[in-house]
């Protein structure tokens, strides 16, 4: 088919790396890095791995990353397909690429799948034939509600595949990578196109996100004017009432509009928790999960963000990555950020209060000591915090 002859010209051509767009903007960057990610998806067939994260964090180079290193080290360039959904009209049409390459065997790389509604159906009425039964099948999206949460449609047929979340850098990767400061990281974020200066990256951002939520038939400036309230509020803690209600919306659409751009991992939902009981009718906090995308939407409605909102943010966003839950507590006083057993207050000036024992109490200076052993704490090499 022509649509494969385009998209898989390493089938052709030994120099095909020289005129793929991802390589070769990736090589033009100042700060690249090959992503740890690529080293985690399953290549042994049969697996079905689901590759998840925001639009713009580099899903696309990574895996054009992850077919070099493939064919640099003897696999076969014709046992590599890949296709890429942005391109495709409608599901007959991925039935018909599908079905088209079923003699063939190894990596088949369906890039931005959830561009096409009803891709599960056809990738799950293919796998049950057989006929995927010689391929590892990499599966990528932007958005865990079009992509994870059909994985229980896959219960038994994954095979040896994983899932992959792809999410910008941290502040410690962004560090390592970069050799700059946590003040650095507050301006740029963990995006790749913003840590290298990319003046489109904003803009860009922006309509891919206008794009995504118009796919599935919601209004792009709902999107925006929820984001613009978070920014506004933010850091206090609010109703989904109250979220949307300075914007004309009541509270199932404002609840609507923050889940789908929860699962877009644009921002985090916090539930307010005490002890084991967590209470969802409570006041929320929101978080917009990277500095770059808070500063995108900020530079649009001409505002500034926040420092103390940036700084909660920021920590509340590592914490999560580390421990996957997020939490926060407000009685007499306020706890920012509740994972496990790890309690903290994020202040960007002194604690003019004494807060209960076991609550870390972190000024703005402490964040980037803090977040590095955080780090730590995930890859095993650290001891737990206090």
């Amino acid at each position: 088919m022509e649509i494969l002859s385009l998209t898989n010209p390493w089938w052709f051509s030994d120099n095909w790396e020289r005129d793929d767009p991802q390589l070769r903007e990736w090589k033009r960057q100042k700060y690249k890095w090959i992503p740890g990610w690529i080293k985690e998806i399953s290549v042994t067939p049969f697996s079905l791995n689901f590759i998840v994260g925001p639009r713009q964090v580099g899903k696309t180079t990574g895996i054009k990353l992850l077919i070099r290193e493939l064919i640099n080290s003897g696999f076969e360039p014709r046992n590599v397909t890949y296709v890429n959904c942005d391109l495709l009209v409608d599901p007959a049409e991925l039935r018909r690429i599908l079905l088209a390459i079923k003699d063939r065997e190894g990596i088949l790389i369906l890039d931005e799948v959830t561009s096409v509604e009803g891709w599960w159906k056809v990738v799950k009425g293919l796998i049950d034939s057989g006929i995927l039964r010689k391929f590892s099948v990499i599966v990528s999206g932007s958005s865990t509600f079009r992509l994870l949460k059909y994985s229980e449609s896959f219960i038994g047929r994954r095979g040896k595949g994983k899932d992959v979340e792809v999410l910008p850098l941290s502040f410690p990767e962004f560090h390592r990578i970069t050799g700059k400061d946590f003040q650095d990281y507050l301006t740029l974020g963990g995006f790749p196109r913003s840590i290298n200066g990319d003046e489109r990256f904003s803009e860009e951002l922006i309509l891919s996100l206008d794009r995504e939520i118009a796919r599935i038939e919601r209004s792009p400036k709902i999107m925006r004017a929820i984001i613009h309230e978070i920014l506004r509020k933010a850091p206090s803690a609010l109703s989904f009432s109250a979220l949307g209600k300075d914007i004309g919306l009541n509270h199932v659409t404002a609840r609507e509009y923050a889940e789908l751009l929860e699962d877009m991992f644009i921002l985090k939902i916090v539930y307010h928790r005490e002890g084991s009981r967590i209470n969802f009718k409570k006041e929320k906090k929101f978080f917009l999960r990277d500095p770059a995308i808070a500063r995108a939407f900020a530079m649009l409605y001409g505002v500034d963000v926040k420092e103390e909102a940036l700084y909660e943010w920021v920590v509340q966003e590592h914490m999560y990555r580390v421990f996957g839950e997020i939490y926060y507590y407000k009685n007499s006083y306020e706890v920012d950020a509740i994972a496990d057993s790890l309690k903290v207050e994020v202040k960007s000036g002194r604690a003019h209060r004494r807060y209960p024992r076991g609550v870390i109490v972190l000024e703005k200076d402490e964040i980037p000591e803090f977040l590095t052993k955080l780090e730590k704490i995930r890859e095993g090499q650290g001891p737990p915090l206090p």
